[in-house]
Parts: C-alpha cells; sequence; structure tokens
C-alpha cells in the first residue's frame, strides 16, 4: 500500500482507529495498574487488538476500587 494513494476518507478511519485505541487502552492501563495487575498490564501494552481487550478488562476484569 503506497501511502499516496490513500484517501481522505482511509485516513479518516484510521485516525478514528487510532484514536478509539488510545482511549480504551489508556483507560484499561490506568486501572490495571492502579489494581496492581501487572499481567494484564503488560498484555494491554503488547497485544494490538484496537480496543477489543481493553474493552473485555473493563467490562470483565476490572476490579471495583470502592
Amino acid at each position: 500500500m503506497d501511502i499516496n494513494n490513500l484517501t481522505n476518507l482511509q485516513f479518516a478511519l484510521i485516525g478514528a482507529a487510532v484514536l478509539w485505541d488510545l482511549t480504551w487502552r489508556g483507560f484499561a492501563l490506568w486501572n490495571a495498574a492502579r489494581s496492581n495487575k501487572s499481567g494484564w498490564f503488560i498484555a494491554l501494552i503488547v497485544l494490538n487488538t484496537v480496543g477489543i481487550l481493553p474493552i473485555v478488562y473493563l467490562l470483565f476484569f476490572k476490579s471495583d476500587r470502592k
């Protein structure tokens, strides 16, 4: 894929995917670090799943801190 052949729509979709991933990943990393879950923290940094793994962590594995 040549970068000169990308359309504005493709750039917008790539940008939206990057923002989506960074938002979910940042929130999940913050929660994993505060909960001392180093395994999840490392997995969230290493695996690039376009927001899927951070959403799974936040929905099912996040510990509720009261």
